[in-house]
């Protein structure tokens, strides 16, 4: 018999939250994520990295896959994250740009999951994050071929020796050709916030033309 305490069955949380309803939420989406990461931000690492998201991408027959990135910055346009444009995830968007994002804040025992379309953000935007990154992780921008075989790790450290040999510490690292950002625009969003007896809140904004509908979901 198994452990109980290792029972995945067994595990249950009991959710006590403030119940969510239609006229407290703000007018948009993004409007309505702000306040929502602000308090995920602001929950005293209760919550351990509050941007971080899981990406789900799809090729074009449908195979799914998903990987959590870390968000980078959001405004009323959408949702921006950074790769290696030949990874898993940027040929899957390349092939079929409908992926979904969501943020798993079980701490506050809340979520957020986005649907909507992802594009490349201009080099220009690219250009102004890469140069926020510490140098570290500019060099790691170059020295790993995301998502391909590599024989070992030692060939990964090797190649980023050799580039921090060719860009020491205080000289700018050019930006990789194909390294970029994505951004998502929503075509839904839904806030769900958990509650006892499994009767959680469920409240989706779907894009009608330059507005949003919003309604409610059973849990």
């Amino acid at each position: 018999m198994p452990n109980i305490h290792h029972d995945p069955a067994a595990m249950r949380e009991h959710y006590r939250s403030e119940i969510i309803d239609e006229a407290s939420l703000a007018l948009s989406p993004m409007q309505q994520f702000r306040r929502w990461f602000k308090q995920a931000v602001e929950s005293e690492g209760v919550i351990f990295e509050p941007n971080a998201m899981i990406v789900a991408t799809a090729t074009p027959d449908g195979r799914p896959s998903t990987r959590t990135v870390l968000m980078k910055s959001y405004d009323e346009r959408g949702f921006v994250f950074y790769t290696n444009y030949a990874s898993r995830k940027g040929r899957e968007i390349a092939a079929n740009p409908q992926v979904s994002l969501l943020f798993p804040w079980h701490p506050l025992a809340r979520q957020v999951v986005v649907t909507g379309t992802a594009a490349r953000v201009g080099r220009d935007e690219t250009a102004a994050y890469f140069r926020t990154r510490p140098h570290g992780s500019q060099l790691g921008a170059w020295a790993s071929e995301q998502s391909t075989v590599i024989p070992s790790r030692s060939e990964l450290l090797q190649r980023y020796e050799e580039l921090a040999a060719r860009y020491p510490e205080g000289e700018q690292v050019p930006v990789p050709p194909e390294w970029g950002g994505y951004r998502v625009v929503p075509e839904t969003m839904e806030f769900w916030q958990g509650h006892g007896n499994r009767l959680h809140d469920r409240l989706r904004y779907v894009r009608e033309g330059e507005s949003w509908r919003i309604e409610r979901l059973c849990p």
